[in-house]
């Protein structure tokens, strides 16, 4: 009975330790997270990456691999990614599948290690505007030593991550693993060139680390060839994100939404323009803060804009120079969250063709619908009629004059103009710049030509 009993406490005494050991086993595989950078790097991206980042941090991932196939994109969005890269605690890695070119190139640099695939391309990274043409020597000095501290933080030639940005720098050797190596075989070596190099060349200069054909040759030249992967994707909301920071699209909603809004202050009550306007502008406002491009600056420049223009609807009758200052205000405040806090020409470039486009755009699309609009019996129910004939009840102003001093009804929201009853005739009259309600009492206080000035009276005066 005894040995029974120490036997009995020798299991529960061993068990833990084989359930520890059993869980440590199954638990102990290495994670890797696989992040794809492909087709175009604009503003959304980079928000992408620096989740995919932490979320690789926090579950202590042996490495966080980036699957590039891209020719590039913003200079700013790749920036941030760069800087995302550098800064991460784990273990990073660009696997070029096919090509890293302008800002794929500089966020390829930024990794700790660079596998390309047979065929490959990674290079030409100067900077160009919408039209295709070189950056000034400001944006050119400014990514030319971007590219140079980000290779030289890993390791890499500066010599040539340079020589991807500026043609006009040629060399003849550089130093390759403590040895110099005279350099023949790259045409962007020679002035007037910018440097792209082969997955070959790239490997004879100590730019990439390897070649690999495959995703599972990266993990194998890692010595991960059993880690669990994780495949990181963007998913809905930063797919949105992209789509709505696109600098045509922005442009496009915040065009679409100023002028909605406008459209509905014109009107009597709230619709559809109105409604339109604000969703746009929600999309618009939303995007931006997501990808930090709003600030409060951008905020109180719109805020003074829609101020001046509530005064002049509702303080100043007609729309005038205040109105007119407003809506530039607003469209300045608007161009100014297209771009990121300390913008390069390109920026200012790609900002300045996409708000172009989306404004011709939304004249047009506005135009049009308008005059689609017109003929639906909805906007007959709503508007006034294109012609008022006397057999309804209408009348010009002229020979009116003897109305001074009369009392009549509002038939229409006066803002500040509308139809009003004066006995037996219906008249176009105009407020002093009050709103007056359909059906209020007025009296008309003046006749000037056609204009007949009115004033809501109380039911106590």
């Amino acid at each position: 009975v005894k040995v029974e009993g120490n036997f009995t406490k020798m299991i529960f005494r061993f068990f833990p330790s084989v359930l520890a050991l059993i869980c440590t086993t199954a638990f102990s595989a290495e994670t890797v997270y696989r992040v794809p950078i492909q087709s175009t790097i604009d503003l959304g991206l980079p928000p992408f990456i620096e989740r995919a980042i932490e979320e690789a941090e926090e579950e202590g991932a042996a490495a966080i691999i980036f699957d590039v196939d891209t020719f590039g994109g913003r200079v700013d969005g790749a920036t941030q990614i760069k800087d995302a890269i550098l800064g991460s605690r784990i273990t990073t890695v660009a696997f070029i599948n096919r090509r890293a070119i302008s800002a794929g190139a500089l966020i390829s640099l930024s990794c700790e290690k660079i596998f390309m695939t047979e065929g490959g391309t990674i290079g030409a990274a100067t900077a160009v505007d919408m039209s295709g043409k070189k950056g000034s020597e400001k944006v050119i000095s400014y990514m030319r030593e971007e590219m140079a501290s980000t290779a030289e933080s890993r390791g890499r030639s500066k010599e040539i991550a340079r020589g991807m940005v500026d043609e006009e720098l040629n060399f003849t050797h550089l130093v390759v693993d403590g040895d110099s190596v005279e350099v023949t075989d790259i045409e962007g070596r020679k002035e007037g060139k910018l440097i792209s190099l082969t997955t070959v060349q790239a490997l004879k200069y100590g730019i990439a680390d390897g070649t690999t054909e495959t995703f599972e040759d990266v993990l194998e030249q890692l010595d991960l060839s059993d880690a669990k992967v994780v495949d990181l994707t963007v998913n809905w909301s930063e797919k949105l994100v992209r789509f709505l920071t696109d600098p045509t699209v922005s442009s496009l909603l915040m065009t679409l939404g100023f002028l909605g809004l406008l459209f509905e202050i014109q009107s009597p009550g709230w619709g559809i323009p109105g409604s339109v306007g604000l969703l746009c502008l929600s999309l618009f406002f939303g995007s931006t803060f997501l990808t930090e491009l709003a600030t409060m600056t951008e905020l109180l420049i719109i805020g003074v804009g829609i101020a001046l223009i509530l005064v002049e609807v509702l303080v100043i009758p007609g729309f005038g120079l205040v109105g007119v200052g407003g809506g530039i205000t607003i469209m300045g405040g608007l161009f100014m969250m297209l771009l990121p806090d300390h913008p390069l020409p390109t920026d200012i470039s790609s900002a300045s063709w996409g708000f172009t486009i989306a404004v011709i755009g939304g004249l047009i699309a506005i135009y049009l619908l308008g005059r689609a609009l017109i003929r639906t019996e909805f906007w007959k129910k709503i508007t006034l009629p294109l012609s008022e004939k006397s057999s309804e009840g209408y009348s010009t102003s002229i020979g009116l004059e003897g109305l001074v001093g009369q009392m009549g009804v509002a038939a229409s929201d006066l803002r500040p103009s509308g139809w009003a009853v004066v006995g037996v005739e219906k008249i176009f009259v105009v407020t002093e710049g009050e709103f007056v309600e359909n059906g209020d009492d007025v009296k008309i206080l003046s006749v000037d030509g056609n204009r007949i000035v009115v004033r809501k009276v109380n039911n106590k005066d």
